[in-house]
């Protein structure tokens, strides 16, 4: 495994960042906030957290709303039980509807306050490495989050703090805002990019290399769709993910393109097509870890692979040519 800083921190994350959507329990009966019918339960999913430490993955990614706080809940159980908390790095995110009630979502400071408390105690640590926003609270002023953050830091709660899929503008005025007042800076951007969604390239990209940020790209695989030839089969996920298939549905024949490109490199070089768009990925710059998924052993076999595999500038023109403009999405 290869380790690098997060952005300007001094802080080690591994290449590859475990995703932790996939594991705390499936939902069963009315979809609750978050719930998934393909996750996988606890007993399923420790053989999964257990390859991640085998390959010295250290960088683990969830949400408060993963599986209505069931994903924090198995991860935290499994990191105290195999490993020390000094050498890991947990990232959790807030702002998701976790109650049907009205301070039941957003990034207000009552929010903040209450669902960090939430977090650190369903992941059964004292404090998060990582504590992301995970979409734009259009209902809270900025400041009010910014100042809340700072605070949860000061009282050491929390290291770093990072955002998740906000336009550019939002997150150059959050940074300006932090700059102005004193407070923390966000020192992450979890966006959605991949080969198949490269909309990111237009401005928010270039403000994370300018500004020091560091990417850690959910979605990097496109939910599988650059794994397979195109639309060669199904996955329990992909039969139930509506967002899933929401972000992916509106420039199919150019998509098809990109995913038939991606299979001829894969073919020449005899490695699975997952190697080849996470090399793309990790070629990048500004990329520091994409979150990659795991629900077979050689999903992360492959992320683990894909670290070896350097791609040419030919291979990597030959990937990103079919290329079109796609809708702008992700943001909800």
């Amino acid at each position: 495994m290869e380790y690098v800083n997060l952005g300007h921190t001094g802080l080690k994350v591994s290449r590859i960042c475990l995703g932790c959507m996939t594991y705390g329990s499936p939902a069963q009966g009315r979809l609750l906030p978050g719930r998934q019918a393909w996750a996988l339960n606890e007993a399923d999913s420790q053989p999964f957290l257990r390859q991640a430490l085998d390959f010295g993955i250290n960088f683990f990614d969830t949400a408060n709303v993963y599986s209505s706080g069931d994903s924090e809940r198995v991860l935290g159980r499994f990191l105290k039980a195999n490993t020390r908390r000094e050498a890991v790095v947990i990232a959790t995110k807030v702002q998701t509807l976790m109650r049907e009630e009205p301070n039941g979502r957003g990034l207000s400071r009552k929010a903040i306050l209450f669902e960090l408390d939430e977090s650190l105690r369903r992941l059964e640590t004292d404090y998060v490495d990582l504590y992301q926003i995970h979409r734009w609270d259009y209902e809270t002023p900025i400041e009010e989050t910014l100042e809340a953050l700072h605070d949860a830091i000061k009282a050491g709660k929390v290291r770093y703090i990072g955002a998740s899929s906000t336009y550019a503008w939002q997150f150059a005025k959050a940074l300006y805002l932090a700059d102005r007042h004193g407070w923390t800076r966000f020192v992450s951007m979890q966006n959605h990019y991949n080969l198949l969604y490269r909309e990111e390239e237009r401005e928010m990209m270039g403000l994370c290399q300018a500004e020091g940020i560091a990417v850690i790209p959910w979605s990097p695989l496109a939910r599988g769709r650059l794994t397979r030839a195109w639309q060669s089969e199904t996955t329990s996920r992909s039969e139930s993910d509506a967002y899933g298939n929401t972000l992916y549905s509106r420039t199919e024949e150019a998509d098809r393109r990109v995913v038939e490109r991606l299979g001829a490199v894969a073919e020449k070089r005899g490695i699975p097509r997952a190697q080849v768009a996470l090399a793309w990925l990790l070629a990048k710059p500004g990329v520091t870890s994409p979150i990659v998924g795991a629900s077979k052993p050689h999903h992360l076999e492959d992320a683990a692979a894909a670290l070896n595999v350097r791609l040419t500038h030919e291979e990597m023109t030959a990937l990103e040519e079919p290329y079109i403009s796609h809708p702008v999405l992700g943001f909800s």
